[in-house]
């Protein structure tokens, strides 16, 4: 068997026994392997390494694998295909972790060419990108989408993705796109259409031919012939006047343009992606948008909170922008004070996504500090500090509102599991219980996608 040519495959066990176990097997069949026995040696080899698949351990000596697991999330847009090795009680822990984004687990003792079966499967779909939660978030809503956008990139629907302005509607486009099985090298053009005059929109979506108005002194092809083969992202499709609705319902439904000045007709194949922050089954009513069009452009809604609503998003984020400016600009990367964090959790977020990262951008760009501080992000002409939340009373009673979204946040993080959670936020279980009591915060209060008594069991464990 030709070795190089099956991928690499990563282990984090920390048995020594069943560590050699697995490595023999896994060169008797041919693949390449690596062998860690920390979680933190694997965090470091994972991300200087390309690996297929990583079979993990639960239980490890620093760290449980999903505290791994979820770390990594945190880092990378594109994670190995993962397998969880689990004991009896871990199962909880593993179906979590299936939520999350991870492939698979099997459960201690397992049958070993059944482990290997799977490894098979996966390494052989190991070249296609997959996604994963990173990519738009690790709330429960952004999850969801996450878990959509595979099954809608096999169907050519027509797919409209509401939401605030800044929530990340293009971001969630580019994603489907990559989803598609014809993505490499296929093209993704977006235009806002609230961005283009309406004497000019229809040059801009069709093309024109040379000497079609004064200034065409050249053919040029519209957006729509720039997307074929790929995806067109139409963002703002609720400010498209409705001339304009008129000829886009016509090559939605002919999939052919003809362009300004032109007389061919011109087959196009495109998947059509649109976005908007209106509401335009209202604007229906009101006679701003063409019924037939909506009913054409709203086969598939994908409605997108904003940033308020799924706070889970907001550091995950913060870090994110924080890694990109480091990157590019070859500095080392700041952080966030813990105060600073606590604000940023607490702070509205009218501008949603696309506010948050300018206030980090400018962060790292005025400040020299290493550690970012409220005033930072939130004074000098930074965020408004008039929209900060103010404490309702005194500052016992806003401190420990901040400590209650603090932990609430940290639950939701670690899916509920009280061990987990404690461990990040540096207590002891029982300290962290106790705290739940204390502060009001309830299993019932959780998302609803998740498991709704993790936290009592994990409570009566003490």
């Amino acid at each position: 068997m030709n070795n190089a040519r099956l991928p690499r495959l990563c282990l984090i066990e920390d048995d020594d026994i069943m560590g050699e176990s697995l490595c023999d097997r896994f060169e008797l069949e041919g693949f390449s392997r690596d062998w860690y026995k920390t979680g933190a040696s694997a965090l470091a080899g994972l991300t200087k390494k390309d690996y297929a698949v990583v079979i993990s351990d639960i239980r490890l000596p620093d760290m449980t694998g999903d505290a791994l697991f979820t770390q990594l999330l945190r880092q990378e847009a594109n994670l190995p295909q993962f397998i969880f090795i689990t004991g009896f009680g871990d199962i909880d822990t593993a179906v979590r972790l299936l939520k999350q984004g991870a492939e698979d687990y099997i459960t201690k003792p397992f049958d070993l060419d059944l482990l290997m079966e799977k490894i098979r499967k996966l390494c052989a779909r190991s070249g296609a990108r997959r996604q994963t939660v990173t990519d738009l978030g690790i709330s429960a809503a952004m999850r969801r989408i996450a878990e959509t956008l595979p099954r809608l990139a096999e169907h050519a629907t027509t797919i409209c993705i509401t939401g605030e302005s800044g929530v990340g509607k293009e971001k969630v486009a580019r994603e489907l796109h990559q989803c598609g099985t014809d993505a490499a090298g296929s093209p993704f053009i977006a235009v806002n259409c609230g961005a283009i005059t309406e004497s000019l929109m229809e040059a801009e979506l069709f093309g024109y031919e040379k000497g079609a108005f004064t200034g065409a002194a050249r053919t040029k092809k519209g957006v729509f012939e720039q997307a074929d083969g790929g995806t067109l992202f139409l963002d703002e499709i609720g400010e498209m006047p409705l001339a304009m609705q008129v000829k886009l319902l016509r090559v939605i439904q002919e999939r052919q343009i003809v362009r300004v000045g032109g007389e061919a007709v011109i087959p196009i194949n495109v998947r059509l992606v649109c976005g908007t922050h209106r509401d335009l089954k209202q604007m229906v009513e009101q006679g701003t948008f063409r019924e037939d069009l909506f009913y054409r452009i709203n086969v598939i809604q994908l409605k997108i909170p904003p940033l308020r609503e799924r706070k889970e998003d907001i550091l995950l984020f913060a870090d994110l922008f924080l890694a990109e400016y480091a990157a590019s600009h070859h500095a080392k990367k700041k952080t966030l004070l813990p105060a600073t964090e606590l604000t940023l959790l607490e702070y509205p977020w009218p501008g949603n996504v696309r506010e948050l990262k300018h206030a980090i951008e400018r962060a790292c760009i005025l400040s020299s500090n290493e550690r970012l501080s409220v005033d930072d992000l939130f004074a000098d002409g930074g965020i408004d500090q008039a929209t900060l939340p103010q404490p309702d009373a005194d500052l016992n009673g806003y401190l420990q509102a901040c400590e209650r979204r603090y932990i609430f946040n940290a639950l939701n993080l670690h899916g509920w599991h009280m061990g987990q959670t404690a461990t990040a936020l540096g207590i002891s279980r029982k300290n962290l219980w106790e705290k739940t009591k204390k502060l009001g915060i309830a299993a019932a209060d959780k998302d609803p996608t998740g498991d709704q008594d993790k936290v009592e069991r994990g409570a009566g464990a003490h």
